[in-house]
């Protein structure tokens, strides 16, 4: 009971907090609704973008793959740090420049208005069939566990989840619908840093108790246990090998840092240009922090359980913090569980509300629209998208890799042919616009008819870089006999302050820095 009132209470403030602070906001123009009133501050923009990255697919997926895999994940966390580098010196300054709202819109001025409609109807499905259900249902998985639903309503567990799955996706419904990128990134600052301090306690908490009053103690009895566990080198028939860091993974990163709507539409709602480059770097820091949160605890769990629940991976996570956690914060976390659930949930929302309401009703179906009427479209969007992600939440269900592994797998299916694309439009000025549209199908048909068709023996992410460089030549060939007319992207100046912050250089040198570090102490383990 002392759980449920502790979460209620939680959840409660968040809202109430985020209401608050939206009393005043001017909630039906284009730029309040979608992009936060371009008002948003660094630490706001990196508690948002973690909190939208970070969620209880990481949360459950990434934890139960260190329990069964150990510290060779780390490579999806810690390179994380080098494409958001990228992101801050390069891409976000061109994307504030033009003064975009969506990254498809950046498409119509570098190739055309067919590539961008493409691109956003990619981006829609995308969502609907890959990131939306599976944060629904990892996170009825944690809330089903922590507050067994299912027996308290006297229902199956496939009932409980279903029952969980709804519930969660009518209450993050409301934020996106409701309050736009300005709720969305409040609540997210709020649960995002609840999430840093509730997520480093449980593996804090789990280390002092097997260190019998010693976290260090503990480590290295965990360490001990199992030293290969913490080799971050991965083999090249282990789930993620070493050598695809160099081929699909760099692709995937440099995607989805700085060309990934849901995640870098955080810093086009910056302020400033500073401001933007600020949430960008810090979101690195927290990101070499993360492993932490998301792949410590795993490991520690195969010191507590062993290999019991190799089977059931991804129960990993809610079992561990149900035995470490004291039973007075396990609502309170639980709470700040549903926040990550909601964060991610709600930001994905608010993003194909954009995208739809913007690149593809302004352009073909209301060209005089009003701001309140995109407003109006954008908030039915989104509830659309809802009621299918709930709908399609529970066919994610018993992935044999883990639900992190599928997620990773399904969103190949979109994000590399966009990454060639958008690479492309940047540094290749030659490539035309029907190359682009035939390289946005040839790369999606190729990775669908290798990764689950014919299921070839490659990992998948060396697929990516297969990919990757077959739609490069395939935007060569196409450009030669149907060359580019349009040449450069215009730029305005006056969107928002561009001055460049101080500490972006010093800052970029250092998370490098540290990512080498991390793979040079643990890569010799």
């Amino acid at each position: 009971m002392y759980t449920a009132i502790t979460f209620i209470a939680f959840t409660a403030f968040v809202a109430f907090y985020s209401w608050y602070k939206l009393r005043k906001e001017k909630l039906d123009s284009k730029d309040g609704y979608f992009l936060g009133g371009r008002s948003l501050t660094g630490v706001v923009i990196a508690g948002s973008m973690l909190l939208t990255n970070i969620s209880t697919e990481h949360l459950i997926g990434m934890n139960g793959s260190s329990y069964k895999n150990g510290f060779i994940i780390i490579a999806w966390e810690v390179t994380s740090a080098l494409a958001l580098v990228v992101a801050a010196i390069y891409f976000v300054p061109k994307y504030l420049k033009m003064g975009l709202t969506t990254i498809p819109e950046y498409l119509e001025k570098r190739f055309d208005s067919t590539t961008r409609t493409l691109v956003a109807l990619f981006l829609m499905i995308s969502f609907i069939v890959t990131l939306l259900p599976i944060v629904l249902y990892t996170g009825a998985i944690n809330i089903e566990s922590i507050f067994n639903i299912s027996e308290v309503l006297n229902v199956s567990k496939e009932q409980g989840l279903w029952i969980t799955v709804v519930c969660i996706g009518v209450l993050g419904s409301i934020y996106a619908i409701f309050g736009g990128l300005k709720a969305v990134a409040i609540s997210d600052t709020i649960n995002g840093y609840g999430l840093l301090i509730g997520g480093l306690a449980i593996p804090i908490i789990a280390l002092v108790s097997i260190g019998d009053g010693n976290p260090m103690e503990g480590l290295t009895k965990v360490y001990n246990h199992s030293p290969e566990k913490f080799n971050v080198i991965g083999a090249k028939d282990s789930v993620l090998p070493f050598e695809v860091l160099f081929t699909g993974m760099i692709i995937n990163q440099l995607y989805f840092w700085s060309m990934n709507q849901t995640i870098i539409q955080r810093a086009l709602g910056a302020k400033n240009l500073v401001e933007a480059q600020k949430g960008l770097l810090y979101t690195g820091v927290l990101k070499i922090l993360v492993p932490i949160i998301i792949i410590l605890p795993g490991v520690i769990a195969f010191y507590y359980f062993g290999d019991s629940l190799y089977d059931n991976q991804d129960m990993i996570y809610p079992e561990l913090v149900k035995k470490v956690l004291p039973i007075g914060f396990v609502g309170v976390f639980a709470a700040i569980i549903m926040g990550a659930v909601l964060s991610t949930f709600n930001s994905v929302l608010n993003s194909a509300a954009t995208i739809f309401s913007l690149d593809v009703f302004k352009r073909y179906f209301g060209k005089n629209a009003s701001d309140k009427k995109l407003v109006r479209i954008g908030k039915f969007t989104s509830t659309i998208l809802a009621v299918f992600a709930i709908l399609v939440a529970p066919m994610v269900a018993n992935a044999p890799d883990g639900l992190y592994q599928l997620l990773q797998q399904l969103n190949g299916i979109f994000f590399i042919p966009i990454a060639s694309i958008m690479l492309a439009g940047f540094f290749l000025k030659n490539i035309s616009a029907m190359a682009a549209k035939v390289a946005l199908l040839v790369g999606l048909t190729f990775y669908i008819l290798t990764t689950f068709v014919f299921k070839v023996d490659i990992h998948f992410i060396h697929i990516w870089g297969i990919e990757f460089v077959l739609n490069v030549l395939v935007m060569y060939v196409v450009s030669y006999f149907y060359p580019n007319h349009k040449i450069t992207v215009e730029e305005g100046h006056d969107y928002v302050e561009m001055k460049e912050w101080k500490y972006t250089k010093p800052m970029a040198i250092v998370l490098c820095s540290i990512t080498v570090i991390i793979y040079v102490l643990l890569g010799t383990n």
